[in-house]
């Protein structure tokens, strides 16, 4: 199977190209730039140095959100056109989901982080199910980050926290849980396209005509619409 990975949800843009279990190439940027310039340049210089025609791929695989709330409405639509226009499989992984890898082997629970603004955050708890396998425990939500401290406290176990706007709470983290949180290294903190296309690989394929992106929570201008309405 070759798939072909699309991650533009948050600050970091990732595109990767996969052949069954290897990842012939990864392209990963952190930079502020906008995606929606440079994300088809992208696709297609990183299929051409991996000798990958548009036409071979199997999947489309799309990091959905949460995050940014145009960087995802970019990759999805990006994603979905060329799943329709190439007669391709599309499937969707939770960007926070990607974020976690990161702490696949990590003695405890993972905990990958967005900023969402006004002491919110967008996570979720990752760990060792009893299956064995690494995988979401607390499903993904938006959530004030006192109230998220509350719930991790109580599990008494080591907390690993990844993501890039970790710096901006990892202050009121550590004054919460001490030594029971450990924090990512700088590496650890970009969600790997490969990771994404190794994830979309082993789901099933998502109705392209549905699909949508997880923003888990309303666009400001929603919201400011639905107080104009009383609503």
């Amino acid at each position: 199977m070759k798939v072909l990975a699309i991650d533009t949800s948050n600050l970091v843009m990732g595109i990767a190209v996969l052949d069954e279990g290897k990842v012939l190439g990864e392209y990963i940027t952190n930079l502020k730039k906008n995606h929606s310039i440079r994300v088809m340049p992208a696709i297609e210089q990183l299929m051409k140095e991996t000798g990958v025609k548009p036409a071979e791929l199997d999947r489309i695989v799309v990091a959905k959100g949460p995050g940014s709330y145009t960087g995802v409405r970019i990759g999805v639509t990006i994603a979905k056109t060329l799943a329709w226009t190439l007669k391709k499989e599309l499937v969707g992984v939770s960007s926070l989901e990607v974020l976690a890898q990161s702490g696949k082997y990590f003695d405890g629970f993972t905990v990958p982080l967005f900023d969402a603004r006004r002491t919110q955050l967008f996570t979720g708890l990752y760990g060792q199910a009893d299956s064995g396998e690494f995988e979401n425990l607390w499903e993904d939500r938006i959530i004030l980050l006192k109230d998220w401290l509350e719930k991790l406290q109580a599990t008494d176990k080591k907390v690993l926290f990844v993501g890039n706007d970790l710096p901006i709470h990892q202050e009121t983290i550590s004054e919460v849980l001490g030594s029971q949180a450990v924090f990512g290294h700088v590496s650890d903190h970009n969600p790997r396209p490969g990771e994404l296309g190794r994830i979309g690989m082993q789901r099933e394929p998502d109705d392209i005509h549905s699909f949508t992106p997880s923003y888990l929570q309303l666009a400001e201008a929603e919201v400011n619409w639905l107080k104009s309405q009383g609503k």
